[in-house]
């Protein structure tokens, strides 16, 4: 018996070889195969069940998968070809991809979904970067100012007094030397 067929025992054979088939026995569009014929003929492997995938194949992180097989690595959903995201050779959902590798915003202190602004050393969401004085929204093609570690627009800036602006000038330059290489006089080593 295979699959609620009986079969001959002498009829039991496979397709390619003709070797008398165990329980191992694979089928393969009607035509039955032992098992190393069957892996020779390329048939795909699932990454999950390590069963033959003679489906629908989904092609990820560099195996073969069953498309109810390929599931997030967190959740165990699965994708159905829907969007999935990588991380050291696993598979997550949007979700929870951005809730364990996102980027979390300075201002909302959420995880960032979507774009996410690079500014001042720190992420911020495209909703939240904005001028920490007047809540006027910055792009990064915006000029502005960083001040206590937070934007500021280039119209704010402007109104601040001049003794506020020299000293913020001074700092900017004491922290810009800081960052280049200092030069090695040859002559005094």
């Amino acid at each position: 018996m295979f699959k609620n067929d009986p079969y001959h025992p002498d009829h039991f054979s496979c397709s390619h070889c003709g070797k008398e088939l165990t329980s191992d026995a694979r089928e393969l569009k009607g035509e039955l195969y032992c098992l190393p014929c069957h892996d020779k003929m390329g048939v795909p492997i699932c990454g999950a069940c390590r069963r033959p995938i003679e489906g629908r194949v989904v092609n990820a992180l560099g195996k073969q998968w069953h498309v109810e097989h390929f599931v997030c690595a967190k959740c165990e959903k699965p994708f159905l070809g829907h969007r999935h995201y990588e991380k050291k050779g696993l598979a997550y959902c949007e979700t929870h991809y951005n809730q364990l590798f996102g980027d979390v915003c300075y201002n909302c202190s959420r995880v960032i979904e979507g774009d996410v602004v690079s500014a001042l050393s720190k992420a911020w969401c495209v909703t939240c970067f904005s001028c920490s004085t007047c809540n006027m929204k910055l792009t990064l093609k915006n000029k502005f100012v960083e001040f206590d570690m937070k934007p500021v627009c280039k119209r704010c800036y402007e109104r601040f007094p001049l003794e506020l602006k020299k000293r913020l000038k001074k700092l900017s330059d004491m922290t810009s030397r800081k960052a280049q290489p200092k030069s090695v006089d040859v002559n005094s080593v």
